[in-house]
């Protein structure tokens, strides 16, 4: 954890290797975590996976990009920090203005979230050693 989840139009690999690679940095930077506790999901839509406005079908150029990012709770500089470095790549990768990008900070308690069956809170709990 942190999870995000891109919900955008096709891109090419290469566009979408530059935005892991700032994607990744941004929350590094503004979450104060490990590169490798960051995970992202590429969510494509298809021509008819996508309306606006009453718009049925993917424009062009310019559908609005949806990202979830799921994360233990962060103050607001921080995620603040995360969705101006997310947001420029976000754009760039989907050829969309910056203002069709929304970033939705889906932030849980530690005891809303569990890896292994077991609730991250309990870790902190968790005195046993292991030999």
């Amino acid at each position: 954890m942190p999870y995000v989840e891109v919900l955008a139009p096709r891109a090419a690999a290469a566009a979408k290797r530059q935005l892991t690679d700032a994607v990744t940095d941004g929350i590094v930077r503004g979450f104060e975590v490990e590169p490798s506790t960051v995970t992202i999901y590429f969510l494509a839509l298809g021509t008819d996976d996508y309306a606006h406005a009453g718009e049925f079908g993917l424009p062009p150029a310019g559908a609005r990009v949806f990202v979830k990012v799921h994360a233990y709770r962060r103050n607001p500089d921080q995620r603040r920090a995360v969705a101006e470095a997310m947001t420029p790549a976000l754009a760039a990768c989907f050829d969309t203005p910056a203002h069709n990008v929304a970033i939705y900070f889906l932030d849980r308690a530690r005891d809303e979230v569990a890896h292994e069956g077991h609730l991250a809170s309990d870790e902190a709990l968790d005195t046993s050693t292991t030999p």
